[in-house]
């Protein structure tokens, strides 16, 4: 745009700092769901893909496996716990952080700006604020993942869940799941969460607070509204299988196509009569 100021050194230095640790972040994530997020699964074992949700069949196991599903259901140690949370906020950092990559990109620059405009010592005061963001946005997922834990080990416990296979074996549970995302999808409570992650400029603009104090509040603000967006998606993967990759990308490449793409809510419509449609074949069916 005519008469707009050209970014500086340091604003493009400290964008392609953030940006690049993002992507280091993702693909760590990713690295670590593929190596089996510590259960002993191989490749083979979390790439199997049904359009029959509960037709799962236990992974084979290496025999010293320490992991939830291989004793009596739900008797959980706590380095089984410690497990579960860390593979779910793995699961979570790779599934929506690069969804939540441009709202970090613009709230560093934006940053930035306000910095510039305050002092003169801007450069050395723009990263960190940045990644107070992602922290507070990631602290949330962190719950949601002890949340998901807790419910995964319930579900066990009433032996509604395959710890061994990592997913439901009940149709009928199974079948409510993908009916109840299907219309949460079409609820205006998705889409008033949808819509702040669509719009980073109008969050940060409405949400704005100063400083590092300020950037962890706003993370965990756009966090809760991505948890608000996508809870029940993630509640997908108890249908799915947890560590089931082909549905893991799926979800992510849905949750990136909500955010980002300019027909995303149309998208996420069709998805949830496709969810529901889903789920009532699985009922009738079962």
């Amino acid at each position: 745009m005519d008469g707009a100021p050209t970014p500086s050194p340091s604003r493009r230095r400290d964008r392609r700092i953030v940006g690049v640790g993002i992507l280091l972040l993702c693909l760590l994530a990713w690295a670590y769901l593929l190596s089996g997020a510590g259960f002993g699964m191989s490749l083979a074992d979390m790439t199997t893909l049904t359009f029959h949700p509960t037709a799962h069949h236990a992974a084979a196991m290496p025999e010293d496996c320490d992991m939830p599903g291989m004793g009596a259901p739900g008797a959980w140690s706590a380095a089984q716990w410690l497990l579960v949370i860390a593979m779910w906020w793995v699961m979570m950092v790779a599934m929506m952080l690069p969804a939540a990559t441009p709202t970090i990109l613009l709230y560093a620059r934006v940053h930035h700006h306000a910095a510039a405009r305050a002092t003169a010592d801007a450069p050395t005061a723009a990263i960190a604020p940045a990644w107070a963001f992602v922290a507070g946005y990631l602290l949330v997922w962190l719950g949601f993942a002890i949340g998901a834990t807790a419910l995964q080990w319930l579900l066990e416990r009433q032996q509604f869940f395959d710890g061994a296979a990592m997913a439901l074996h009940d149709h009928q549970l199974a079948g409510a799941i993908l009916i109840a995302a299907g219309f949460y999808q079409l609820s205006p409570l998705k889409h008033a969460c949808l819509a702040h992650c669509r719009s980073p400029a109008a969050f940060l603009a409405r949400h704005w607070r100063p400083g590092i104090g300020g950037a962890l509040r706003l993370g965990i603000a756009h966090g809760a509204y991505c948890v608000g967006c996508c809870w029940i998606l993630m509640a997908l993967l108890f249908v799915g299988g947890v560590m089931n990759l082909i549905w893991i990308a799926a979800i992510a490449l849905l949750v990136l196509v909500e955010k980002l793409a300019g027909p995303g809510k149309g998208i996420g419509r069709l998805m949830g009569g496709l969810l529901i449609l889903w789920g009532v074949l699985l009922l009738i069916t079962a």
